[in-house]
Formats: C-alpha cells, structure tokens, sequence
C-alpha cells in the first residue's frame, strides 16, 4: 500500500478516536464543560491538532448527532432489505433485528443518548432538523415492520408503542449502577424481552 493510502486509511480511525473521546467526555461533564484541549488529550494530540480534523466542536457535536442518526435509519433499513431477501424471513424476525439493532446501540453508544438528551438544542438549525428528519423515518421503519406482524394495531398507536420501546431500550445511560446489571448478553436479553411484551401488550 502507498504512503498516500495509508493515510487514507488511517485519517478515518483518528477522527473516530477524536468523535468516541468527545462524545465520552460531552456526556461526563457537559458540551460546555469540555475544552478542545482535554479532547485532543485523550488522543493523544494537541488541541489546535485537532482543527485539522475538525472546525470545533460544534462540528463535532453535529456530527455524532446527525451520524447516529444517519446510521440507525441505515441499519433499519438494511435489516428491512435482508428480512425481505431471506426465504426465512417473516415479520416476526424482523422485528426481532430491528430490536437487537437498537438493543446493540443502547449499550454500547450510551454516551450518544445522554448526548442527544442534553445537546441536542445546541446544534444550528439545519442539523437539528436533519436530525429530526433521520428520526421521523427510523420511526416509520419501525412502524411499517410492528403493523405487519400486528396488522390489526392501528398507525397511531404502533407510532406510540416505537417511541415508548426507544424510550425503554434508551434508559440504559441512566442506570446510576450499570455493574449492578447482568452481563452484556443477559442486559441484551432482558431488554429484547421487554420490547417484545411492550408491542404485545399493544396489540392485545
């Protein structure tokens, strides 16, 4: 490999690094509470070197808000395509992946939720909306797959029971005890079994 693609290799690991840092330490101590300087510590670089990646953190703080969003829809949608081109595919597993999915996010980007839960106000108006607009879609993903395993629950309250499922699998940042929980199997379980009773609880 060239020394040129190396480096474009490596250019995205250290903005992951940058991103995963910021959003650890936006949601110990706040947006505000956070110097460029302290971000680019926990890397391993200085603060100015982190103009070179990006603006400011503001940038920064867009794009892990717009990006989580951006990469859940995508993750929903393409469980959607693989339930649909599987011959094993039925609404019932389908939906069981669009849980484990968001299952997958709540434990392990905890930090992204106590983020969009806090800062969210704090980005400029476009990427709120965008932000928005991810979710609004992610929603109806959802949405279309919980009323085709439960045709009969109407739009409204299938939309009512997606958000109060994100609600439930979302709580996990504010566990004041996460080592009181089971291990991370266990916590998935657990979790993935009360979704399933909160949407057959709506539909019965």
């Amino acid at each position: 490999m060239s020394t040129h693609a190396a480096a474009r290799v490596a250019a995205p690991t250290r903005r992951e690094q940058i991103l995963r840092e910021a959003a650890r330490l936006f949601a110990e101590r706040g947006f505000h509470g956070v110097g460029v300087d302290e971000i680019g510590a926990a890397v391993g670089i200085s603060g100015p070197g982190l103009y070179r990646h990006f603006p400011g953190k503001d940038a920064m703080l867009a794009e892990l808000l717009v990006g989580i969003s951006e990469r859940l829809l995508a993750g929903g949608k393409l469980r959607v395509t693989e339930g649909g081109a599987s011959p094993s595919g039925s609404p019932d597993s389908l939906l069981d992946a669009l849980i484990e999915g968001h299952i997958d996010f709540a434990l392990d980007d905890r930090p992204l939720i106590t983020l969009h839960d806090r800062e969210l106000d704090r980005l400029r108006d476009t990427d709120r909306k965008r932000v928005r607009q991810l979710q609004r879609q992610y929603v109806e993903v959802w949405v279309e797959a919980v009323r085709a395993l439960y045709p009969s629950l109407p739009e409204s309250e299938a939309r009512v029971t997606v958000h109060a499922v994100f609600g439930l699998l979302n709580s996990t940042p504010h566990l004041t005890r996460p080592e009181a929980l089971p291990d991370r199997t266990a916590t998935a379980a657990l979790l993935h079994r009360l979704a399933r009773g909160a949407f057959e609880a709506a539909a019965s």
